[in-house]
């Protein structure tokens, strides 16, 4: 029935710092970016290399998302990573702060979070 995640919705407070965070830092490809004037927002999505997508959209005046303490509903958006120590470097190395690295004692692999730049929680997960 079920196949894959097609995409994630994240609705961010900064369209253009969220943009280059997604786009620039993390290196996702911009498929398309819409400027909707009647709701005076964008619609920016981009794509993993495994075909997902992310569905960046800004809206004026949208509330504040709890992340902590942690709230029902989505808790995080999680990334599969070949190289997480590598990943963890360049992303420190371009002032992003990044968790210690632990091990999921259900499956042993490795994984750390970080965040976006409205503090939705993000994960690196090594495959």
């Amino acid at each position: 029935m079920l196949k894959a995640i097609h995409h994630v919705a994240i609705i961010c407070s900064d369209y253009s710092r969220s943009k280059a965070f997604y786009s620039q830092l993390l290196q996702l490809e911009i498929i398309c970016e819409t400027y909707r004037e009647d709701r005076d927002s964008y619609k920016l999505d981009l794509k993993l290399p495994n075909n997902s997508q992310i569905e960046l959209f800004s809206f004026n005046g949208a509330p504040q998302r709890l992340s902590y303490p942690e709230a029902q509903g989505l808790r995080h958006l999680a990334f599969a990573v070949d190289d997480l120590a590598l990943t963890v470097d360049y992303l420190q190395q371009n002032g992003v702060e990044v968790e210690p690295i632990r091990i999921d004692d259900l499956t042993d692999k490795a994984f750390t979070f970080f965040s976006d730049p409205d503090g939705l929680p993000l994960e690196l997960y090594q495959v």
